[in-house]
């Protein structure tokens, strides 16, 4: 097979051992890795090809992976992003999954674990997205656009708080579980087994979207159970 023909992946890292790994390895099992030693490398590369998926070391010489994960996240949506870091500490995760990441691999990791998200991430990426708006009140969300407005002002949201929202509006005025809505939208992401990571990502969209996020009248908690969306 080709380079053309396989699925082409994208790993940033600037330690070039775990270059030389994952391009052999993840070449044994189909994939064309392209690999970058830093951020500028990676804009440029992507400026002519976009990747279906992409290996992100947080730590860079010339910035942040959580900076280049929401920069990529506002340009291609559709992108899945595998954090590949040193860092292990559950609000390290939080911070990149809020950005935009998808999943999350520490390191040292083994390469059959890594390919098994890269899989499970890729399977879920839709050819398209439905070009449709949910109303609910004075709330707007535009999938196609990935756009919130709220009483006719726009809302920034990140990716997975977009998830979020859509899921609950979606599903308005009926209880759903934390369960539910880690095997909805995160069920191949292990670190939403934890429902802490889940109520945080509901905190900070009440914040964006509350008058008074203490007193919420969009999302509101059913104690012990879930949430339910009110509009």
């Amino acid at each position: 097979m080709s380079n053309s023909e396989k699925t082409t992946l994208l790993a940033v890292d600037d330690d070039a051992d775990i270059r030389t790994v994952l391009k052999a390895n993840l070449g044994l099992h189909g994939f064309n890795v392209i690999t970058a030693a830093d951020l500028t490398a990676a804009r440029n590369i992507i400026k002519s090809t976009v990747p279906a998926l992409i290996i992100l070391d947080l730590t860079l010489p010339d910035g942040d992976g959580l900076d280049y994960c929401e920069e990529v996240k506002a340009i291609h949506p559709q992108i899945p992003v595998i954090m590949l870091t040193a860092r292990d500490k559950l609000q390290d995760k939080i911070i990149g999954l809020e950005t935009g990441a998808d999943d999350y691999v520490v390191k040292p990791f083994e390469t059959c674990e890594l390919l098994a998200r890269i899989r499970a991430r890729l399977r879920q990426t839709p050819a398209t997205e439905p070009a449709r708006t949910i109303c609910a009140g004075d709330l707007l969300v535009d999938i196609g656009n990935h756009q919130v407005t709220l009483r006719g002002e726009s809302v920034a949201l990140t990716p997975k708080q977009f998830q979020l929202l859509t899921f609950l509006v979606e599903n308005r005025g009926r209880l759903v579980t934390r369960e539910e809505i880690r095997r909805t939208l995160w069920k191949d992401s292990p670190i939403y087994s934890w429902s802490r990571v889940i109520d945080v990502h509901i905190q900070h969209l009440r914040q964006k979207l509350e008058d008074d996020a203490a007193a919420p009248k969009f999302i509101v908690t059913v104690l012990g159970q879930g949430y339910r969306f009110e509009g």
